[in-house]
């Protein structure tokens, strides 16, 4: 027997707006005390009218057309009837058949996997639901502070057939919304918020469907990668075991993720759309979109893959160089204005051709990806610092770059450089002056460190010249120690070879 997972997500999207869904309270939970963002409206009480936000509609169309959707002309709210102490209204205002968007598509570029392009079934804007607390004494508490912060819920096809398609989804969603400017995303403090279904289904040697789909699992509200990669691949692996077993699911079932145990808990049977009652929200007017998406449609900023697409066209980086530069918008804005920097720089430099400006940009491209990738960071992190708070502009980091193009400085003295500039707020030829820190390309100075160093290890030598080759980078240490670091590897490599042969 052959079993295919079968995976749609529905991720809800807190939007950053500064006032809630169909009232003028805060839309900010953190660091306030319970229940003080709150107004009549979102706590339901009889004869108050909800009135749509501006900009969570705005945000959502945003949404809609940077997920390639159809944006409807008219859409509408409904009321979504259910009981639960989170509840106020003992409805949730949201969109059943009439949402902001539908037919839309996303894609994702999946590690070891490649390209994968996943449907977007709907997504619609509603209120969100107010926070349970469960207390130490065994109470449940109710904090209000976040019903009817505005939602978006994008609802996709079951296009996923693994964990790690699904966190990969995410992770392009999280990077969209907040390129887009419309949420901070963080799955962490409930911005993001996941629920996965899964199930199974029997297919032939092929790969097609033998059988029917069967009842889906729903997991609710999981709250970082690992754990949608995680849940997904255990609620595969338990309900393989129920079809191995000849006992497959025959309803739909709500489960929990629960991250201490790594497995999935039962919670309940699952309502379909007819227990919840949609009709209408008579208190709120039909919404026309038309105008909204098309003037929103004129001013969308480039998104993620047009943008990852770009870095490698026009700059050169590789693809999962710059899927990481992409993925941190600080970042990307910075290495954008280093490349515009170095661009000016290379046009002006004396040895370079119209027929070498290729091959040059592609060396400083390499460079730029070396050094914002895997030696920055650890700089930023000493100094517990981000791209997004670094005293080091574009035009200095990019200065700083043409001393280690033109081998002005070492790997080693660069680092030491790059620190004092971010310490001390200050530029290469201060940070330079002030460590008295020169790459040495003088031959004779050179040879001169290596001549005291191979003196004084003269076993070491003889092991070397006996055919121990693997000693070399042992006496390039030795004379890069030596020098205070100043020595150029690749002259002082070559002194060392020369006085060993």
């Amino acid at each position: 027997m052959h079993l295919q997972p079968v995976i749609g997500l529905e991720t809800h999207i807190e939007l950053s707006t500064v006032t809630k869904m169909f009232c003028g309270c805060a839309a900010h939970e953190d660091a306030v005390a319970p229940n003080t963002n709150v107004c009549p409206i979102c706590m339901g009480h009889p004869g108050t009218l909800p009135v749509p936000n501006a900009a969570a509609l705005h945000h959502a169309v945003l949404l809609g057309i940077a997920l390639n959707g159809t944006i409807a002309e008219h859409s509408k709210f409904d009321r979504k009837n259910y009981f639960y102490p989170d509840l106020p209204k003992a409805y949730q205002i949201s969109q059943f058949d009439l949402p902001i968007m539908q037919n839309g598509e996303v894609v994702i570029d999946v590690p070891g996997i490649g390209p994968s392009r996943i449907g977007i079934e709907r997504m619609h804007l509603e209120e969100d639901s107010a926070k349970n607390i469960h207390g130490k004494d065994g109470k449940t508490y109710v904090d209000f502070n976040r019903a009817s912060i505005p939602l978006c819920e994008v609802v996709t096809r079951p296009d996923f057939r693994s964990g790690a398609e699904a966190k990969a989804y995410v992770q392009e969603l999280r990077l969209l919304v907040r390129m887009l400017g419309i949420s901070d995303g963080d799955l962490e403090r409930g911005h993001l918020r996941c629920d996965v279904n899964v199930s199974l289904r029997e297919v032939d040697e092929t790969g097609l469907p033998i059988g029917p789909l069967h009842p889906k699992t729903e997991i609710k509200n999981i709250n970082s990668f690992r754990a949608i990669e995680r849940a997904i691949q255990y609620e595969i692996q338990r309900q393989t075991a129920l079809w191995n077993a000849g006992t497959p699911p025959m309803i739909t079932t709500t489960r929990g993720w629960n991250d201490a145990t790594q497995t999935t808990d039962a919670q309940r049977t699952k309502e379909d759309s007819a227990d919840y009652r949609y009709f209408p929200e008579p208190d709120i007017p039909p919404l026309n979109l038309r105008e909204l998406s098309e003037e929103i449609r004129r001013r969308i900023p480039e998104l993620p893959q047009a943008k990852r697409e770009r870095f490698i066209a026009e700059y050169g980086f590789k693809a999962e160089e710059a899927r990481y530069i992409i993925d941190d918008s600080a970042l990307a804005n910075f290495t954008e204005e280093i490349m515009s920097e170095l661009g000016v720089w290379i046009e002006s430099e004396a040895n370079v051709t119209p027929e070498s400006m290729p091959e040059e940009k592609l060396k400083l491209t390499k460079l730029v990806a070396s050094w914002l990738i895997t030696k920055f960071p650890s700089v930023l992190t000493a100094q517990g610092k981000t791209y997004e708070s670094t005293h080091i502009v574009a035009e200095r980091f990019a200065d700083f770059l043409t001393r280690i193009a033109r081998r002005q400085l070492t790997v080693q003295k660069g680092l030491e450089v790059l620190s004092l500039m971010e310490k001390d707020q200050i530029d290469v030829d201060d940070a330079i002056e002030k460590l008295g820190t020169v790459s040495s390309h003088n031959e004779s100075d050179i040879d001169v460190i290596v001549i005291e160093v191979l003196n004084s290890c003269p076993e070491e030598v003889a092991r070397y010249k006996n055919g121990e080759t693997k000693l070399l980078p042992f006496f390039l240490g030795q004379v890069m120690k030596a020098s205070k670091g100043n020595a150029d590897p690749s002259t002082a490599t070559a002194a060392l070879k020369k006085a060993l042969t």
